[in-house]
Order: C-alpha cells, then structure tokens, then sequence
C-alpha cells in the first residue's frame, strides 16, 4: 500500500489541526453531562482509580494528560452535534476497518 502524497489542502488541514486549542477537562466535562465516573474512563480509556484521581484532593490528585483532555472536548463535540453528522461520516469515524 503506498502512502498518500500530501497536497496543499492536507497540509493547511494538519497546520489547523495542530494548534487546534480542542481541551475540556473533566470537571467541566461532568459538571456539563450526566456521566459517572466509570462513563468517562471508557470515554478516555482509563482505568476507573486514575478518573477518580482526577477528582481527588492533596496527594491523591492526578491531572489529566492532554489526551484525556482532547478526548473528553471530542466526545463533548459529538454529543452536541451528534444528530448533524451523518451516519456514514460516523462509521468512518468509529469504525474506519469496516467503512472501507
């Protein structure tokens, strides 16, 4: 399989993408939806003790990594625009093997 060549469109896309500012961190993101704290490690693929870390207090506490961020900011955009993005869009998005 050869790789696509990058062409003007697709660099100015990966320039966007890179200092796209896309972050929520998991307060903001539970105080906005009804989630426990189990729901968020799946959504951030986390163990349910390092969710808990996050919302701990003094020695405890753990920050987010700017994955966790992103990924709670993309899955906050989803459920906001769920019901604008077509059907196969999603598909591509989530399950990019079977779309092919």
């Amino acid at each position: 399989m050869n790789p696509h060549p990058l062409k003007q469109r697709e660099q100015d896309l990966m320039q966007f993408y890179s200092y796209c500012q896309l972050g929520m961190t998991p307060k903001q993101f539970y105080t906005k939806w009804q989630v426990n704290h189990e729901q968020m490690a799946q959504i951030c693929d986390r163990s349910l003790s390092t969710v808990r870390r996050w919302f701990a207090r003094g020695k405890n506490y753990r920050r987010p990594m700017p994955a966790d961020l992103r990924h709670l900011a993309l899955m906050n955009f989803l459920l906001e625009h769920f019901e604008e993005i077509p059907e196969e869009l999603l598909q591509k998005l989530c399950f990019p093997d079977e779309s092919e």
